[in-house]
């Protein structure tokens, strides 16, 4: 008898964006609606469509890896990149004030990102995240803010951490 081959590959984005609109659960909120600071949290790039008003953390990946760790056993591992971008708002003209809000803001991905004590998984969607021995578990890189804020009045940085899946046999 022959079994089908999940293809957890192609939600990926959507359940860890899924996982980052979590709210009430002892982890910090990220959403506005939740008493968080980000505006969006959404699997994707939206392209030409990016709205300019509202703080955005879009999940996109960046690889996939096809793991064979032991005999007709395989594990997706994915290095998944969220794209963060932080508009800087009328009523704070001041950019100090700006870059001070976007690393807090950071600070509350980057704990969802670690999830809870002792579970990894992110509500089940996944096997683990940001668990990956030997490698940092998350990865948070600034562009310059001289830079995006005169061309584009926002700051932006890309967090990158890893992710596998769930196994099964193949």
């Amino acid at each position: 008898m022959t079994y089908p081959i999940p293809d957890w590959t192609a939600d990926a984005c959507t359940r860890e964006a899924d996982w980052l609109k979590t709210s009430g659960d002892g982890l910090p909120a990220l959403q506005v609606a939740a008493g968080g600071p980000w505006g969006i949290v959404q699997a994707y790039w939206p392209g030409n469509r990016l709205n300019t008003q509202k703080t955005g953390i879009y999940v996109l990946r960046r690889a996939i890896d096809d793991d064979h760790p032991v005999a007709q056993r395989y594990r997706s591992q994915y290095l998944l990149v969220a794209r963060l971008i932080w508009p800087l708002r009328a009523a704070s003209p001041i950019a100090e004030t700006e870059q001070a809000a976007f690393d807090a803001a950071i600070g509350l991905l980057l704990q969802r990102i670690r999830g809870p004590v002792g579970d990894k998984t992110h509500g089940g969607r996944f096997l683990s995240v940001g668990e990956d021995p030997g490698v940092v578990s998350a990865s948070v890189v600034f562009e310059d803010p001289e830079v995006t804020i005169l061309a584009t009045k926002d700051l932006r940085a890309t967090a990158t951490y890893h992710a596998d899946d769930h196994e099964y046999n193949g």
